[in-house]
This record gives structure tokens, sequence and C-alpha cells, in this order.
């Protein structure tokens, strides 16, 4: 959720960092701090709110130095304050900290003790105040911060920086993700690619449990036991992590709008002439049951994919959101799949149910934007969507990515156990490679979604409603409304509105529909009418021949593309994040990075 950056680099340090992290603030934030060593001297800069609020401090407070260390926060623990803002800083030692401690109380008792009080009500703090105590002690800065490692408990990737040691970062991992950049006489260290992306290319991934002892020379790298490791240093696509707006208002609308292009090339990439190109070892014709695990819109992506697994290929599917599945300790089938979706591939809830699976299982699949991700990493096979880079903290692109290759793998349990023919796989395959056209058609309706929305942007109240895998849509659109424009939203299955959400009905709770004329279009209908019968305001997404049937009394149609029913809710998606986004933008909300919330959640 946080994101930090670190440099040992031959130029000023400051404005570098500053640039850096400017790379992370898709990741969400409430405010931000650089530390530099300078003649020897540990300093600090530290602003609430956005970036260029820190930018301006350092034009009249400039900070020198050319090691360095910087942080976006998201609060978790203690306010959105400059005092409980990063860097943390403690006699010889500033830290950095992404992810959360969990002892940091029993940490506080011991340092109590030794008569050091923290000046913060956040848990990193208590790892600076731990290294200075060790150091106290006698112990130089690496056996501090390694001893301080062996008392911490959670989730965390950490950076320190010492007083008079300007030629030494020390870095750790251990479930937050954290990654090191190797240049010409520098080193860099950062919470992922994007932030090392200005400054190189060659990276080398912490894996789970290390820490390292960086110098301009490069790192050494110890493992959970203490053991010397040799990571491999990879080279990333520098193209692959450029994040700019391309033109447009916000990031959202950008990867709205590309939708066409990356789903055409995940198409590309897992469908052919000669069938589906997944690996031949992921064999679904003995498999009992598949579990699904998510969070977000990730769960809806699954929720989905529940109806075409269950109904191509008659396998049934347990899907559950990250954050409840490990504490509830499911049984599971060693004759089973599990499936973890993650735009990141860093989300903490999901890596953690994907460690309770480990080896209860046939097999663990990812399903992530990032292939160098700690879950893509850690499962058995990791499936990328082809996104590429979304900043937007609402995800757009990458769940139609994940959709399509979710779908994907229906079709292969469906062919691996007999339940579909060779015909019927290429008229499904047919059916997917058809789809970024119909988006293009979807994305004209902007200007349509726009009057519309704002309407919407009015609203206090809206409702989502759809049938079948309609359904996880309606919680979609739902679910990027109230994320962005701060309305509150629900979504419902259509025929659960008489138990109980009916209630809510009157003429100022717009109600949004999402029926392509499907085989439960009909079904659909009479709930809609049941709305409306109470004064309820319709807005019916279908396509033509719902509505020349179904339009009369409604407050307002949406026409789509008439679209194969079975991939009905990939094409949908556009218009649910179109109403979004223009709605926030009528509202005036921070649409890329809307309060609260952080696009990374790598803390429980």
């Amino acid at each position: 959720m946080c994101g930090i950056v670190g440099i040992l680099g031959n130029h000023e340090a400051a404005p570098i960092l500053v640039e850096s992290l400017k790379k992370l603030e898709y990741r969400g934030y409430d405010s931000a701090g650089i530390a530099t060593v300078s003649n020897g001297k540990l300093d600090r800069r530290r602003a609430v709110g956005k970036l260029v609020n820190l930018s301006d401090l350092l034009v009249h407070e400039p900070l020198s130095g050319k090691a360095g260390i910087g942080h976006i926060r998201w609060a978790t623990h203690g306010a959105a304050t400059t005092g409980n803002a990063h860097p943390h800083l403690s006699g010889p030692v500033a830290v950095v900290h992404n992810g959360i401690i969990e002892n940091f109380r029993e940490l506080r008792a011991e340092l109590a003790e030794a008569g050091i009080h923290p000046e913060t009500q956040t848990d990193s703090e208590t790892v600076a105040l731990m290294t200075r105590l060790h150091m106290d002690r006698g112990l130089g800065p690496r056996e501090a911060a390694v001893a301080t490692l062996r008392k911490l408990e959670g989730a965390f990737a950490l950076l320190w920086l010492f007083d008079g040691e300007d030629d030494l970062m020390v870095a750790a991992r251990n479930g937050a993700p954290l990654a090191i950049g190797h240049g010409e006489g520098e080193m860099f260290a950062g919470s992922d690619a994007i932030a090392l992306a200005p400054m190189t290319d060659r990276i080398t991934y912490l894996d789970q449990g290390d820490y390292a002892f960086v110098t301009r020379q490069g790192a050494e790298i110890y493992d959970a036991e203490d053991r010397l490791a040799n990571r491999e240093e990879v080279r990333i696509d520098l193209g692959a992590t450029q994040v700019e707006k391309g033109g447009y208002k916000h990031f959202m609308a950008k990867e709205i709008a590309e939708q066409p292009v990356v789903l055409a090339d995940a198409s590309r990439h897992y469908l052919s002439e000669d069938g589906l190109n997944l690996p031949e070892d992921l064999d679904f014709s003995k498999i009992s049951r598949l579990t699904l695990v998510a969070c977000g819109t990730a769960f809806y992506a699954c929720s989905v994919a529940k109806y075409w697994f269950e109904q191509l290929a008659r396998i049934p599917v347990e899907i559950d959101v990250a954050s409840e599945f490990r504490y509830r300790e499911p049984p599971l089938p060693e004759d089973s799949y599990a499936i973890f979706v993650s735009q990141s591939g860093e989300t903490a809830d999901t890596l953690a149910a994907l460690r309770y699976c480990h080896e209860k299982v046939a097999k663990t699949v990812a399903v992530v934007n990032v292939p160098t991700s700690s879950i893509a990493r850690e499962c058995d096979v990791a499936l990328p969507i082809l996104a590429g880079v979304e900043v937007g903290v609402a995800s757009t692109k990458a769940f139609t990515c994940q959709l399509l290759v979710l779908a994907t793998l229906a079709l292969k349990a469906a062919r691996d156990r007999g339940h579909m023919s060779e015909a019927e796989l290429a008229r499904h395959m047919d059916a997917l490679q058809s789809l970024p056209a119909l988006m293009n058609h979807a994305l004209a309706l902007d200007d349509t979604l726009n009057e519309v929305s704002n309407e919407l942007s009015e609203a206090r109240d809206v409702l989502f409603l759809g049938r079948g895998a309609m359904y996880p849509l309606a919680l979609e659109g739902a679910l990027k409304l109230k994320e962005i424009s701060y309305i509150h939203a629900e979504g419902y299955a259509s025929g659960e509105l008489k138990h109980g959400p009916i209630a809510l009905i009157d003429s100022h709770t717009p109600v949004i529909v999402f029926a392509p004329h499907d085989a439960l279009f009909d079904k659909t209908v009479s709930n809609m009418q049941e709305v409306m019968a109470r004064g309820g305001k319709v807005l019916l997404v279908s396509d033509k021949k719902g509505l020349d049937v179904a339009s009369d009394g409604v407050w307002q149609t949406v026409q789509m593309p008439e679209v194969p029913d079975l991939f009905a809710p990939l094409l949908y998606a556009i218009p649910a994040q179109l109403i979004a986004y223009h709605t926030a933008v009528a509202k005036g909300t921070d649409v890329d990075q809307p309060r609260n919330l952080a696009k990374s959640v790598t803390v429980e």
C-alpha cells in the first residue's frame, strides 16, 4: 500500500527520490517524506497530502546528500499527519516501512523499559526505535538492523539509513514486495520495478524473509536462515513501466479506452489457431473442485467465472474473499485446484490464502498482472493477464483481462472433462476474439453515458441489478461507483430485490439494470417492472432486442451491441466503468486516487 524507494547514488538524491515516488502515486497515499545522509548526518523532510506539498517544502528547505530513502504513506496506525509520516528518525537511524508490525505494542513495552518512548502513533516507528536501542548497546548498523528484524512480527518491506554511513542501506522483505536495482556505481531499492524504472532496468527481487546490505558496489543478500543467497538479476522492459496519461484527463479514462487493445493482446496470447494456449500440465479432468480466492474487483471476476466453470465444465466452484478464507480454515480436497486472482500479485490477504493452500491442493494457479510478483512466484502455475500497468486505483482493464484468462481456463476445463466438443470450443473462442471489436462500439457510447452520469451525480444512493453472470457485474458496477464518486451504491441479484432491497426504492434512487437479451432477460424485466411500479428510476443497459421490448416507462436507456450471452460481462463492464468515471468527474472527486483507497493492498 505504502511505497518506498532508496538510493545510493552519485547525484543529489532528493529530486530523484521525489521523481521515483511520483511513479508510486498510483498506490494511493496521504503523506510523503524523504531522508538523506549529508556530510555524515541524517536529515529529513515530510509533508501531508500530495507529493507536490513535499516538493514545495524542499524548495524552501532543501535537502542535500547522495544517499537517501523516500516514502509515500497510506495511513494504518495513526492519522495522516506530518508527525506520523515516514521516514521515521530515532538517533542515528532512519527507516521507511511498507506493511504492519503486528507486535509493535510488545516492542514498545520493551523499549519503555530501556527508557525509549515513541513520538508517533505508528507501528513503523518501532523499527527505528528498536534499531537505535541495539546501536546504543554497541551493535553496528548492519548487526542492529538484523537484530531488529529478528524481533519483528508481521508483513513488511523495510529500508534503513544511518548517520555517518553514506554508502550503506539495509533492505529487508517479509510479505510486502521489495526489489534491489543495479546501476553503474550506484544502487537502488524500491517497492516495485515502476519505482526503479527512472534509474535502472536491472532488478533483483528479494524473496520472502530476505535481507540485504546494499552499497554502491552491489548487494549482499541473505535469506531468512542468514545464509548468503544468490538471487537472480533480471532486466525489465522499461516500456512496460511507463505510466503516462497519453492525452487523457485521468489514468482511469485511458485505461478504460485501452481495453480493446489489451484484451486483443491477451486473446492472441491465450487463443490461437491451434486452440487454447495454456500449460498442458493444467489438467482439469480428474479435479473434484475449484477454489477461487481474491479481493475486491478480482473477487467479482471470480464470481463471474464461477458461472462459467459450473455451466461449461460441470465442476463445483467455491469462491471466497481472501480476508475470510484462511481464518475459517476450509477443508480442501487433495484433488482440487486453487486459483488466486490479483492485479498486483502482492495482495496480502490473497498471498496469505495462497500459503494456506500450499501442500493441501493438487495445484495452485495465479492469475495476475505482474508476472514477477509474489503470488506469481509462489504459485505452481502463473498466468499473466497482460493488461499492462494499471495506475487508476479503481481497476478497469485488469478486470476484463482477468475475465478473459478465467474464461479460457473454463473452456479448457470443459474440454478436459469431456463436456465440450472441438466445434463448441471453436465457437466460444470466436466469441472471445470478437470482444475487442464490440468493446470499441461500447466505448462509442461515452457521450451518452456522460449525459446520464451528470444526473446520477445528484443521487445519494444507487442500486445495480443483474441476473446470472450479470449479477457479479452489478456488484462490480456498484463498487466502481462508490470507489470513485463516494455515492452509496449496492449491487443485487435481480430476483433478490423483493426479499428486502425493494424497500429502498423511491423516485430519488436510480436503479441501473444490466440486462442483455439472454435466457434470463424476461425474468430481469419482471424485476425491473417491480421497481417502476414503485416510482423507481430505471436505467436499462441492454441490446436492441432488449430495448425494443422493455424500454417503455424506463428513465434512461443505453443500447449495447449484441454479444454472445456467455461472455456479456466483459462487454457490459464498459458502461459500468464509464458510468462510475463520468459520475465521479461530475462530482469533482479525485478519480485516479480516491480518498482512503490504495492500489496495492499489501497489509491485511
